[in-house]
C-alpha cells in the first residue's frame, strides 16, 4: 500500500517553511488556486497559484509545480523549477516529490530537466528534517516518515498520535490484510481506524466508517451522521451519495425521502464541469428526480442550493496532496 491522501484539513501544524507573507490579494489567488486545483481545474488554477507562487509561498509553489505537471503528464522544466523553489524553502511534499523523480514519464520520454539535487539528495534531506519532530511525537512528521521509509511502524504511530490520515491508511492496510492481526480482529480493527479518521475530520474516511457501518450490520443513525458530515466539507463523494439518498435515487440508509433537499444538493455538482466524470451523473440524476417534484418544489430546491453553497466549503475531490 502506498499512502498518498493528504488534505489541508487533515493536517497537524505544518512543519515546513512557507515563505514570504502574501498580501489579501496574493492569498486570495492561492486560495482560489487551491480550491481550483482539489477541483480537478489544474489550468483554471495555474494564473492564481502563479502570483502566490511568485511572492516566495512554498505552498503555492507546490500546488503550481503539481498543476503544471499535471497538464503535461510529466515533470517540465517549470514544475521542476517550482518544486525545487519550494523544497529549497522547506516543503516536505516537493523533496519527496522530487526525490521520487525515478518514477516521472519524463524518463521514458527522455526529455527529464535538468535537476539542482539528485532525487537521492532530495529524500535524505527530507528524512534529516522529519525524523526529529517524529522521534518528539509529531504525528505529521510521523506519517512523513512513513512516506520516506515505508516502514508501518510509522504509520501506526502517527495513527496512535491521532494523526486521521494515517488512521485512513491504518484502515486500508488492515482491510488489505497487511500487518498481523487474526483475521477475526482485522475487520474490527478496519472500522475502529476509520471511525477514528473520520471523527479526526478526514471525509473520505467518513464515507468508508459509513459503508462500513452498512456492510456490518451497523448503525444506520450514525452512518446518516457521516455521509452527511462529508457532504457539509464538501466532498464530491459525500456530496453525490447524501443528494442522492434523500432523494431515494437510490433509497439507501434509510434516509427519510427530501426531495427538495435532495435534488438541491445534487444541483451543486454541476460546478464541477465534468471533472472527475461527474458532468454525466449529473445529467442523469437531476432529471429523474425532477420528475417527482413540482415545478414549486424544484424553486425551492434552487433556492436552497444557493443558500447551501453560500454556508459551506467548497466542492472538493480532496486528491492526494502526494497522488499521482
Amino acid at each position: 500500500m502506498r499512502a498518498y491522501f493528504f488534505t489541508a484539513l487533515l493536517m497537524s501544524a505544518p512543519l515546513s517553511g512557507f515563505g514570504a507573507e502574501l498580501t489579501v490579494e496574493q492569498q486570495t489567488a492561492k486560495t482560489q488556486g487551491i480550491v481550483l486545483y482539489n477541483q480537478f481545474k489544474a489550468t483554471s488554477a495555474i494564473p492564481h497559484l502563479t502570483m502566490a507562487a511568485e511572492a516566495g509561498d512554498a505552498e503555492a509553489q507546490y500546488y503550481l509545480a503539481e498543476a503544471l505537471r499535471k497538464n503535461k503528464r510529466y515533470t517540465t522544466a517549470d514544475a521542476q523549477g517550482w518544486y525545487e523553489a519550494a523544497a529549497e524553502q522547506g516543503d516536505f511534499y516537493a523533496m519527496i516529490r522530487l526525490g521520487r523523480g525515478g518514477d516521472d514519464i519524463c524518463i521514458i520520454m527522455q526529455n527529464c530537466p535538468a535537476a539542482k539535487k539528485p532525487p537521492a539528495q532530495w529524500l535524505k534531506n527530507a528524512l534529516n528534517l522529519a525524523k526529529p519532530g517524529a522521534e518528539k511525537g509529531n504525528s505529521e512528521a510521523m506519517y512523513l516518515m512513513y512516506e520516506l521509509t515505508l516502514d508501518r511502524d510509522w504509520l501506526e504511530k502517527s495513527a496512535n498520535a491521532g494523526n486521521a490520515t494515517a488512521q485512513y491508511w491504518m484502515a486500508i492496510g488492515d482491510r488489505q490484510g497487511e500487518g498481523f492481526l487474526l483475521p477475526w480482529k482485522r475487520n474490527n480493527s478496519v472500522g475502529h481506524w476509520f471511525k477514528a479518521s473520520a471523527e479526526g475530520g478526514n471525509p473520505r474516511a467518513m464515507m468508508e466508517y459509513a459503508a462500513y457501518l452498512h456492510e456490518n450490520d451497523g448503525d444506520l443513525e450514525v452512518a446518516r451522521h457521516w455521509i452527511e458530515a462529508a457532504a457539509k466539507l464538501g466532498y464530491k463523494s459525500g456530496v453525490s451519495s447524501y443528494g442522492a439518498y434523500l432523494a431515494h435515487a437510490p433509497a439507501l440508509f434509510d434516509f427519510k425521502l427530501d426531495l427538495v433537499k435532495g435534488y438541491a444538493i445534487t444541483s451543486l455538482l454541476k460546478e464541477l464541469d465534468g471533472g472527475g466524470n461527474i458532468k454525466a451523473y449529473v445529467e442523469e440524476l437531476l432529471p429523474e428526480i425532477a420528475e417527482n417534484m413540482t415545478p414549486e418544489q424544484i424553486k425551492a430546491a434552487e433556492k436552497f442550493a444557493i443558500e447551501w453553497k453560500a454556508s459551506h466549503p467548497p466542492l472538493s475531490f480532496f486528491p492526494d496532496k502526494l497522488g499521482q
